[in-house]
């Protein structure tokens, strides 16, 4: 059995009705908290809407990565439409491998990594 004063309330996962984590008041308070919508624009024209608690206009960002092609996005619309669109959008981890490496040095690098394993765990031949 539980005491009443554990930390242990009994609620549901997921339930909203009556249950408030113990550092919020009961009034709901919290959820009275201003806030504000932004919208940043890419160079691509998409739009990537945010909403902010309601802070002095210097400590909400200038600018964001667009959700869809990752490009920055600012929130003057004016401000790319001399820009060109850039040619590359996000670049994955290998891409960013391929730059600093060669095909050689990754070949180097497995083969290092493959007889350090199989000295620590003797892995037949192959």
């Amino acid at each position: 059995m539980l005491h009443s004063a554990s930390g242990f309330r009994g609620i549901r996962v997921g339930a909203t009705e009556g249950a408030t984590p113990r550092h919020e008041p009961l009034d709901g308070a919290a959820a009275r908290t201003p806030r504000i919508r932004v919208s940043y624009h890419c160079a691509k024209g998409h739009e990537t809407p945010l909403v902010f608690a309601q802070l002095p206009e210097d400590q909400i960002p200038g600018v964001w990565d667009c959700r869809r092609c990752g490009a920055t996005a600012t929130r003057d619309e004016a401000q790319f439409a001399l820009e060109e669109v850039p040619l590359e959008g996000y670049k994955s981890h290998l891409e960013y491998v391929k730059e600093r490496r060669s095909s050689q040095d990754a070949e180097d690098v497995l083969a290092g990594a493959l007889e350090r394993l199989r000295a620590s765990r003797a892995l037949p031949e192959g």
